[in-house]
Order: C-alpha cells, then sequence, then structure tokens
C-alpha cells in the first residue's frame, strides 16, 4: 500500500518539512551561476634555470686498493759457518750495499788461507824444479844425449807440476773468499731492521732465518689490485676508439685520509689473474725521500683510465633519483615544455655524472628551481651556461648564472 501524496495547504505555503530541501536547492542553484562565471586568471610560467649539455674530452681515473712494496728487498744470510762475533750497524738505519753488517770468527779461515798460501807455495817450487829439468832434458834430447822417451817424461812432469799450482791457487782464493764472508756485508742500499742474532749465536751457512733484513724505501712501489672485467672493459674501450690510452700520473691517498704529496707512474700491469680474487695486479713507482711510505701500507690509488674524447656530463644538481634508484632530470624541449628523462649513468665526476645514455649534448636540463614543475609544463628559461669542462679525476661545477 503506498503512501499517499503530501497534499499543499490552502495558503499557498510549504509546511516546515518541505521548506528545507527546497532551501537546499535554491543554494545549489546559486553555486551553480556562481561557477559560471569568468575563470581565474592564471600565473605566469615558472621560471627554471638551465645548463646546456656538451660533450668534451675527459679524462677517466679510478680509485683503487693497494699495498706499498720495497722496491728491492734482501735477506742478510751468512755463506760460511761460525760463532758471530759482533754486530757492525745500527739498528733501523740506512746502509749501503757492500757495508759490513756482522762479523763471524775468522780465525779459522784466516788458517785456512795460510794453509792454502803454503800449499801454493809448495807447488810452485816444485813447478819451477820441474821446468828446470824438462830444459836440460829438451836441451839433452837435441843432441840425441838422453831418450826421447826421458824428455817426454821431463815436459809432462812440468805440465802437471804447473798444474798443480793452478789447483793450489783455486784453493788460496777460495779460502780467502771463506774469510771475506766472515764479514758479512749488505747485498743492497736501503734501510735494515732490528738484527735477528747477537753476538755469540751460532750461524750456519745456509740457514732458514736471515741475520736481518734490508729493505729499498726510495722509490717505493705500489701494487694495486684491479678487478679483472674492469680492466677488459678499458682495455675493449680503447679498442673500440671510444677511450683514448693515457699514462697519466698515479696519485696516492694515505690510510689517514691524507694525499701523498708526490705523483708516482705507473710502470706495468701483471700477466696473471689471481684465481681467489678474479684480479689483476697494477704496480706504481712513487720516489719516497722523506721515508713518508713504509713497505706493507694500505693505500688507495687513483689510476688514469684513458680519456674519453666525446663524454657527456650532468651537473648532480640536476639530477633526481626514482624510487627504483634511476635517475631522472627535466628537460626543456624546443616549444619551451618541460618532461621528465629517465638516464643512464657510469660514474661520479667530481660534482658532476658521466652519462651513459638517455641524454644528449646540446639539450638544455634544468638545474634550478624544479620544484613544482608538471609534465608538458612551459617554463621560462634563465641560462646557466654549459657544463664546465672536467679534467681527472674531478669536473668543475656548472656556473649558477
Amino acid at each position: 500500500m503506498t503512501d499517499p501524496l503530501p497534499s499543499f495547504p490552502a495558503s499557498g505555503r510549504l509546511s516546515w518539512p518541505w521548506r528545507l530541501p527546497v532551501l537546499g536547492l535554491a543554494v545549489a542553484l546559486a553555486l551553480a551561476a556562481c561557477s559560471k562565471e569568468a575563470p581565474k586568471a592564471k600565473g605566469p610560467a615558472p621560471e627554471v634555470t638551465v645548463v646546456t649539455l656538451q660533450t668534451q674530452p675527459l679524462a677517466l681515473a679510478q680509485t683503487l686498493p693497494g699495498r706499498t712494496v720495497a722496491s728491492q728487498e734482501s735477506d742478510v744470510r751468512p755463506q760460511v759457518s761460525g760463532v758471530l762475533q759482533a754486530r757492525l750497524f745500527e739498528q733501523g738505519e740506512m746502509v749501503k750495499a757492500g757495508q759490513p753488517l756482522f762479523q763471524i770468527e775468522p780465525a779459522l779461515y784466516q788458517a785456512s788461507v795460510n794453509e792454502a798460501q803454503a800449499n801454493l807455495r809448495t807447488a810452485q817450487a816444485s813447478a819451477v824444479a820441474a821446468g828446470l829439468r824438462a830444459k836440460r832434458m829438451q836441451q839433452l834430447g837435441v843432441g840425441q844425449l838422453a831418450a826421447q822417451q826421458d824428455v817426454d817424461d821431463a815436459v809432462a812432469t812440468h805440465q802437471q807440476a804447473e798444474a798443480a799450482v793452478q789447483a793450489a791457487q783455486a784453493v788460496r782464493d777460495t779460502a780467502r773468499t771463506n774469510l771475506g764472508f766472515s764479514r758479512v756485508t749488505a747485498p743492497i742500499s736501503g734501510r735494515i731492521g732490528r738484527a735477528l742474532f747477537t753476538p755469540g749465536a751460532l750461524v750456519t751457512n745456509g740457514q732458514a732465518e736471515p741475520l736481518a733484513r734490508i729493505q729499498q724505501v726510495d722509490p717505493m712501489n705500489v701494487d694495486i689490485t684491479q678487478s679483472s672485467n674492469e680492466y677488459l672493459a678499458l682495455r675493449r674501450a680503447i679498442a673500440e676508439g671510444g677511450v683514448e690510452a693515457t699514462t697519466a700520473p698515479v696519485q696516492l691517498k694515505l690510510s689517514d685520509g691524507t694525499d701523498y704529496a708526490l705523483t708516482g707512474t705507473l710502470e706495468f700491469a701483471d700477466i696473471d689473474v689471481d684465481q681467489e680474487t678474479g684480479s689483476i695486479t697494477l704496480r706504481a713507482q712513487f720516489p719516497n725521500p722523506e721515508g713518508q711510505l713504509l713497505p706493507g701500507m694500505y693505500v688507495r690509488a687513483q689510476v688514469g683510465q684513458g680519456t674519453q674524447q666525446q663524454a657527456l656530463l650532468v651537473p648532480q644538481a640536476a639530477v633526481d633519483r626514482s624510487p627504483k634508484g634511476e635517475a631522472l632530470a627535466w628537460v626543456v624541449g624546443a616549444d619551451g615544455r618541460v618532461h621528465q628523462r629517465t638516464f643512464t649513468t657510469a660514474r661520479a665526476v667530481g660534482d658532476q655524472w658521466l652519462v651513459l645514455d638517455g641524454l644528449r649534448a646540446g639539450e638544455q636540463v634544468v638545474l634550478s628551481g624544479r620544484q613544482g614543475l608538471s609534465e608538458g609544463a612551459t617554463v621560462r628559461i634563465k641560462l646557466a651556461g654549459a657544463a664546465a669542462p672536467a679534467t681527472a679525476p674531478a669536473a668543475a661545477p656548472a656556473g649558477e648564472g
């Protein structure tokens, strides 16, 4: 059963329950009329500062870990056996090649020299007598006053005596050499460490432990490790012509974060790849006149990787990151509208990013004023200039203009 329709009063005035809907309808009509008024005037286009991207030569450099290694290193070992008699150097000082370091008891070796010298004199005397007899027998042989066999025997005896003299000389020289070895000298110049044996200790020829160790620290070598994949990528880029090989000096950063004042040169790259780490070893050499570098120090070396002739750099201040970590930049088109572009970077070069792809030379990238920009919005351009030329390892920042 349906509700009966409402009845209107004879006076023509609505009852109270009907006044509210009618009032709401009137308000809605009034608002709709207001909305049809003239639209609000739009504000001026936002002003942005842009930088024009340009290609430029870029000296590529890579920071790699390394260890300092003495340019020369030698263990001081005894070449004869005996009791250590004296230490002839100050531990930790610089020594020169040939400088006496240790003295081994020389009495036995001096006695061997004396004996060898006496044996040599005996052999020389026998050789003189054999020579005189051979000469007389040869004269008799000429007059056929001696049998030829006797002459030949006399000559052979003289030759044997001469050979005995040479053998005695060799024994004497060996004895003298051993006597000389009783004074242990420095095989190379460099800094000598602590003595591992003290006077009174028995040392032997061929012992496993050295008497001391000498290291040449000026110049100092630095062994630098680089991933074989990075090395191959660089070689490939050079072969393809994208990167030009260079011989830039090597910069060094010490373990405490300070820079080493002197530059080094890259000597060579090892021909073997470490099977455990998959890396190769590069060796650089640095002058070390003040001995600041010590063997075994951990350092970081900045090594030149060649020059990329057509490098494209974008200021880091112009780059945003997406939630996925992708590099984003606002690019102003020829129509004055901005579009957000995703691109790929290779590495940081100072305060700029080296672009792999996604951006092109000549494009204008928004450097400042990005807040509130929307896709396709019209902007007013204020030039900040081209990206400044980059040098290894850092690039100069683009000016704000």
